[in-house]
């Protein structure tokens, strides 16, 4: 996963915070869904679900696990319990205040004469972890199946209170079982550099020896434990092809950027007779001042246009050709924009009043982006100055802005204040999730403590419909998708690589109850939100037909040196893995970008001699379909792989792939190689 998001802008406060909306909520003596009391007697553990059965062997790879030769007792890892995982081998990115550094060529990539040889790789799946101290668990229920089909128990339903907690064991999250090494407890990684070419979790380097260690430790492991990589379900398929089409999420709900809607029988996008595609056009990096940067978020389509942000604008180009269409100019940088826009193209974005480096992010307007013009501009003040905003969204005609003062919200028609912070309330709304639903996540509580709960909200009253509180300890979450309610948070800052992720929480958006939680180790699956502040920023991830869609950590290929990953499915009802996996192939690495209908869309960023492609994977058969691939010049696959998905805005919608940064700067990072706002590439009819 990515490294660790900013920290908040402001200083903890020194008095309760105030705001919020609608009037103030009656005080809640019911306790966290998810909290175990202190006394809790242990009754019987929930059974144990039968270990599934694997129809799809993974690909063989560098330490891939051997059979064990008879009477031989396979070593065991030399690693020390006392011993701290190693430090990462490449230093962290740029703190996001400044553009991040452009991924380098992948694993794979021809050295040149005279450079060092290629580290050794990673181990793949099937490393066992290294021994620790197992965390205690935070909520005293079963665990869900592990990642790669490990037997353990599930989630099940969320029990009431009084559920029995594990002894001695309250306060953090169980720890997972190894990749198919049962037994032994994992040891939080050191958040790992996603360097150059490696994506997320590159840098973790072993050698050739442990490598082999592992490989008969693991073999035994499978064979005794019966334990498998992922689990495959003989009738999920058949299931999903009666199903309807869920409501999509994660970064590609039904009206959000680059949102193309979607049908039960496969969604809208098409598939060319020749997904071979060319560079339509590159927009050029705006200039700006010498060790400057400026940050340029926010991308979106329409029926006539991609619309990007650029230095203090909004602009909107051809969706072939990329002449500027218009352009609405902003007296400063944009600082944050909505994923979602309505049904006829509105949006919305906060900004500066100025250029100044003490100007806040306190303004807001909403974008008219067929048009392409300015609706309104609105700030809102907490005593007599105005409130810097964390993040912005839009839910039916509603604009919600959160901050560390509270949440506002105004109409997109005409600008009136639809709530605002009231000084009497003791809880804030420090950022909302948006599209389908209106989502609110709300604080209270002291600033080092606080109180969770995650709020389905009437977009045009406030008023709340439903609520959820996370458990004491959860001090941050991030909306992921708003129907199905979704939301993600780093339980007990287990995650350990800055993710922000270790677990998610599947809730019924009517009543508020807790359907499943998901763990997701961050050392074993690669996504990424941005909670602290930015309560909307999660990439990686997509929702739809009920499910999540989370990729894995890459780890080693069939090739030498060559890296890969897969997405898992899981059910949020559940909890539990359906049994498909869509592989990325050897040197490629995948990422879910939205939903189309019941399909999922995805990227593939690809290894040194290839283009990157767009997949559409099946709902049901998780069969896959190419819709697009880059050329494999050198130049293209230059300036494709210096906008990696981590840390870029990706768009795609039919036939089109729109790829764009989030930082402008002065060049200086480039090597003299010309820098690009964003970039458009189109296949064939």
């Amino acid at each position: 996963m990515t490294q660790p998001p900013p920290p908040p802008p402001n200083q903890p406060p020194q008095q309760p915070q105030q705001g919020g909306f609608g009037p103030p909520q009656p005080p809640q003596d019911t306790p966290p869904q998810d909290a175990v009391p202190k006394d809790a007697t242990p009754q019987d553990a929930a059974p144990q679900p039968p270990a599934p059965n694997l129809a799809k062997a993974p690909e063989p790879g560098y330490g891939y696990p051997q059979a064990p030769q008879p009477g031989q007792a396979p070593p065991a890892p030399a690693a020390q319990p006392s011993q701290a995982p190693p430090p990462p081998q490449t230093p962290p990115p740029p703190a996001p205040s400044g553009p991040p550094q452009q991924p380098q060529p992948g694993y794979g990539y021809p050295q040149a004469a005279g450079q060092p040889a290629p580290p050794a790789a990673h181990p793949g799946y099937g490393y066992p972890a290294q021994p620790g101290a197992p965390a205690p668990s935070a909520y005293g229920q079963p665990q869900q199946p592990g990642p790669y089909g490990q037997p353990t128990p599930p989630y099940g339903q969320q029990p009431g209170y009084g559920y029995p907690g594990q002894p001695g064991q309250p306060g953090y999250p169980a720890a997972q079982a190894g990749y198919g090494y049962p037994g032994q407890p994992t040891m939080p990684m050191h958040p790992q550099a996603g360097g150059p070419g490696q994506g997320p979790g590159g840098g973790k380097k072993f050698n050739a020896q442990v490598a082999i260690i592992v490989g008969a430790v693991v073999a035994i492991a499978l064979i005794v434990g019966g334990g498998v990589w992922y689990a495959k379900s003989s009738d999920s398929g058949k299931k999903e092809e009666k199903s309807t089409a869920g409501p999509t999420g994660g970064g590609g709900d039904t009206g959000g950027t680059g949102g193309t809607g979607g049908t039960s029988s496969g969604g809208t996008e098409k598939v060319p007779a020749d997904p071979a595609s060319d560079v339509l056009f590159k927009i050029p990096m705006p200039v700006i001042k010498k060790d400057d940067s400026v940050g340029v978020k926010g991308s979106w389509l329409t029926d006539k246009a991609y619309v990007k942000t650029g230095v203090n604008e909004v602009a909107g180009y051809d969706l072939d050709k990329g002449t500027k269409l218009w352009s609405v100019p902003l007296p400063g940088p944009v600082c944050e924009a909505s994923r979602f826009a309505t049904d006829d193209y509105r949006t919305a974005v906060t900004f500066q009043a100025s250029a100044a480096d003490t100007a806040a992010c306190d303004q807001v307007a909403a974008i008219d982006l067929a048009a392409g013009k300015q609706l309104w501009k609105k700030t809102v003040n907490s005593g007599d100055y105005p409130i810097s905003f964390n993040n912005v969204t839009v839910s039916a005609n509603t604009v919600a802005l959160g901050s560390t003062n509270g949440g506002a919200a105004f109409d997109i028609d005409s600008g009136k204040v639809l709530w605002s912070p009231k000084p009497a309330d003791t809880c804030y709304d420090s950022g909302y999730g948006g599209g389908p639903k209106l989502v609110a996540v709300r604080k209270c509580g002291a600033y080092d403590n606080p109180e969770l709960q995650i709020q389905t909200i009437d977009p045009v009253s406030g008023k709340v419909i439903s609520e959820y509180k996370l458990a004491t300890g959860i001090d941050y979450a991030s909306v992921v998708s708003s129907d199905p309610l979704v939301v993600a948070a780093d339980v007990g800052d287990s995650a350990g690589d800055g993710s922000g992720i270790s677990d998610f929480f599947s809730i019924d958006n009517k009543t508020g109850k807790l359907r499943t939680r998901i763990s997701v180790p961050g050392d074993q699956y690669a996504a990424d939100c941005e909670g602290i502040t930015r309560i909307e920023a999660c990439t990686g991830l997509a929702v739809g037909n009920d499910r999540i869609y989370v990729p894995t950590e890459e780890h080693d290929g069939t090739g030498e040196y060559s890296r890969t990953n897969e997405v898992i499915a899981f059910d949020l009802a559940t909890g539990k893995q359906t049994g498909q996996r869509a592989d990325a192939g050897d040197g490629y690495t995948i990422y879910p970008l939205r939903m189309d209908g019941s399909n999922l869309i995805a990227y593939k960023r690809p290894p040194y001699d290839k283009g990157g492609q767009v997949v559409s994977i099946a709902g049901g058969s998780f069969k896959e379909t190419k819709l697009l691939e880059n050329p494999a010049t050198d130049a293209v696959h230059d300036l494709e792989t210096s906008m990696s998905p981590e840390y870029s805005e990706v768009l795609f919608s039919q036939g089109r792939l729109y790829m764009s940064e989030v930082y402008a700067d002065d060049g200086s990072l480039s090597s003299g190689d010309p820098q690009y706002l964003a970039v458009a590439y189109g296949a064939g009819s």
